[in-house]
Protein backbone atom coordinates (compact mmCIF):
# COMPACT_ATOMS: atom_id res chain seq x y z
CA UNK A 1 0.00 0.00 0.00
CA UNK A 2 1.09 3.13 -0.74
CA UNK A 3 0.07 6.93 0.16
CA UNK A 4 0.16 9.21 -2.84
CA UNK A 5 -0.63 13.11 -1.73
CA UNK A 6 -1.97 15.22 -4.63
CA UNK A 7 0.91 18.05 -2.70
CA UNK A 8 0.89 21.24 -4.78
CA UNK A 9 -2.34 22.16 -2.67
CA UNK A 10 -2.24 20.17 0.59
CA UNK A 11 -1.74 22.45 3.60
CA UNK A 12 1.50 21.93 5.23
CA UNK A 13 -0.18 21.41 8.69
CA UNK A 14 -2.01 18.04 6.51
CA UNK A 15 1.35 16.85 5.05
CA UNK A 16 2.84 17.07 8.45
CA UNK A 17 0.45 14.73 10.14
CA UNK A 18 1.18 12.41 6.73
CA UNK A 19 4.48 12.23 7.90
CA UNK A 20 4.43 11.42 10.82
CA UNK A 21 1.90 8.53 10.14
CA UNK A 22 4.22 7.45 7.39
CA UNK A 23 6.73 7.06 9.72
CA UNK A 24 5.11 5.57 12.64
CA UNK A 25 3.34 2.58 10.68
CA UNK A 26 6.04 2.11 8.16
CA UNK A 27 3.55 2.97 5.10
CA UNK A 28 5.46 4.29 1.55
CA UNK A 29 4.47 7.98 0.91
CA UNK A 30 5.09 9.76 -2.27
CA UNK A 31 4.09 13.28 -2.55
CA UNK A 32 4.02 14.54 -6.55
CA UNK A 33 4.14 18.15 -7.29
CA UNK A 34 4.92 19.98 -10.12
CA UNK A 35 7.37 22.40 -8.02
CA UNK A 36 10.00 21.23 -5.42
CA UNK A 37 9.10 20.18 -1.64
CA UNK A 38 11.06 19.56 1.00
CA UNK A 39 10.39 16.17 2.68
CA UNK A 40 12.05 14.71 5.69
CA UNK A 41 14.72 12.07 5.44
CA UNK A 42 12.72 8.98 5.62
CA UNK A 43 12.92 5.89 3.92
CA UNK A 44 9.56 5.79 3.69
CA UNK A 45 8.32 9.16 2.29
CA UNK A 46 9.26 9.77 -1.32
CA UNK A 47 8.89 13.69 -3.20
CA UNK A 48 8.38 13.19 -6.81
CA UNK A 49 8.56 16.28 -9.32
CA UNK A 50 6.87 16.56 -12.15
CA UNK A 51 6.45 18.76 -15.16
CA UNK A 52 4.24 21.91 -14.37
CA UNK A 53 0.94 22.20 -16.30
CA UNK A 54 -2.49 21.56 -16.07
CA UNK A 55 -3.21 17.98 -14.27
CA UNK A 56 0.61 16.53 -14.52
CA UNK A 57 0.40 15.42 -10.98
CA UNK A 58 -2.80 14.04 -10.75
CA UNK A 59 -2.25 12.51 -14.16
CA UNK A 60 1.09 10.97 -12.60
CA UNK A 61 -1.04 9.15 -9.59
CA UNK A 62 -3.49 8.30 -11.61
CA UNK A 63 -1.18 6.17 -13.72
CA UNK A 64 0.81 4.75 -11.07
CA UNK A 65 -2.54 4.28 -8.12
CA UNK A 66 -3.61 1.08 -7.65
CA UNK A 67 -6.68 -0.58 -5.72
CA UNK A 68 -4.95 -0.95 -1.91
CA UNK A 69 -3.27 2.83 -2.62
CA UNK A 70 -4.56 6.02 -0.67
CA UNK A 71 -4.49 9.36 -2.60
CA UNK A 72 -4.79 12.75 0.04
CA UNK A 73 -6.29 15.27 -2.29
CA UNK A 74 -9.25 17.93 -2.86
CA UNK A 75 -8.94 17.35 -5.90
CA UNK A 76 -12.91 16.23 -6.74
CA UNK A 77 -12.04 15.06 -10.68
CA UNK A 78 -8.60 13.27 -9.52
CA UNK A 79 -10.90 11.54 -6.24
CA UNK A 80 -13.49 10.70 -8.43
CA UNK A 81 -10.87 8.91 -10.89
CA UNK A 82 -8.73 7.06 -8.08
CA UNK A 83 -12.08 5.91 -6.39
CA UNK A 84 -13.19 4.82 -9.81
CA UNK A 85 -10.11 2.44 -10.15
CA UNK A 86 -10.80 1.05 -6.61
CA UNK A 87 -8.64 3.28 -4.82
CA UNK A 88 -9.63 5.12 -1.38
CA UNK A 89 -9.35 8.93 -1.60
CA UNK A 90 -9.72 11.28 1.54
CA UNK A 91 -9.25 15.31 1.54
CA UNK A 92 -7.25 17.69 4.00
CA UNK A 93 -10.67 17.95 6.05
CA UNK A 94 -10.89 14.18 6.97
CA UNK A 95 -13.73 13.27 4.42
CA UNK A 96 -13.57 10.09 2.43
CA UNK A 97 -14.60 9.80 -0.94
CA UNK A 98 -16.35 7.00 -1.92
CA UNK A 99 -18.17 5.79 -5.23
CA UNK A 100 -21.51 7.00 -3.24
CA UNK A 101 -20.73 10.79 -2.82
CA UNK A 102 -17.83 11.55 -5.24
CA UNK A 103 -20.04 11.59 -7.95
CA UNK A 104 -22.47 13.98 -6.04
CA UNK A 105 -19.35 16.13 -5.14
CA UNK A 106 -18.78 16.22 -8.72
CA UNK A 107 -21.67 17.51 -9.80
CA UNK A 108 -21.48 20.55 -7.19
CA UNK A 109 -17.89 21.44 -8.31
CA UNK A 110 -19.07 21.63 -11.62
CA UNK A 111 -22.04 23.52 -10.95
CA UNK A 112 -20.29 25.68 -8.46
CA UNK A 113 -17.63 26.51 -11.50
CA UNK A 114 -20.62 27.30 -13.97
CA UNK A 115 -21.89 30.01 -11.53
CA UNK A 116 -18.38 31.33 -10.99
CA UNK A 117 -18.06 31.69 -14.70
CA UNK A 118 -20.71 33.19 -15.06
CA UNK A 119 -19.36 36.12 -12.92
CA UNK A 120 -21.49 34.72 -9.53
CA UNK A 121 -19.10 35.58 -6.78
CA UNK A 122 -19.13 32.01 -4.61
CA UNK A 123 -16.30 32.24 -2.04
CA UNK A 124 -13.89 29.42 -1.59
CA UNK A 125 -13.48 26.57 0.80
CA UNK A 126 -13.13 28.32 4.46
CA UNK A 127 -9.99 28.37 6.68
CA UNK A 128 -8.21 24.61 7.49
CA UNK A 129 -9.54 24.44 11.07
CA UNK A 130 -8.23 22.46 14.06
CA UNK A 131 -10.99 20.56 13.92
CA UNK A 132 -10.12 19.79 10.25
CA UNK A 133 -6.63 18.73 11.15
CA UNK A 134 -8.24 16.42 13.54
CA UNK A 135 -10.62 14.87 11.56
CA UNK A 136 -8.07 14.00 8.93
CA UNK A 137 -5.77 12.63 11.16
CA UNK A 138 -8.75 10.65 12.45
CA UNK A 139 -9.59 9.27 9.14
CA UNK A 140 -6.00 8.82 8.00
CA UNK A 141 -5.46 6.57 11.17
CA UNK A 142 -8.73 4.60 10.68
CA UNK A 143 -8.02 3.80 7.09
CA UNK A 144 -4.47 2.90 7.92
CA UNK A 145 -5.48 0.63 10.66
CA UNK A 146 -8.46 -1.00 8.47
CA UNK A 147 -5.08 -1.66 6.56
CA UNK A 148 -3.42 -3.13 8.88
CA UNK A 149 -0.91 -0.63 9.53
Amino acid sequence: MTIWVDADATPVAIKEIIFRAAERTHTHTTLVANSYLRVPPSKFINFMQVQKGFDVADNEIVRRVVAEDLVITADIPLAAEVVELGAAALNPRGERYTSENVRQRLNMRDFMDTMRSSGIQTGGPPPLSKTDRQNFANELDRYLAQQGK
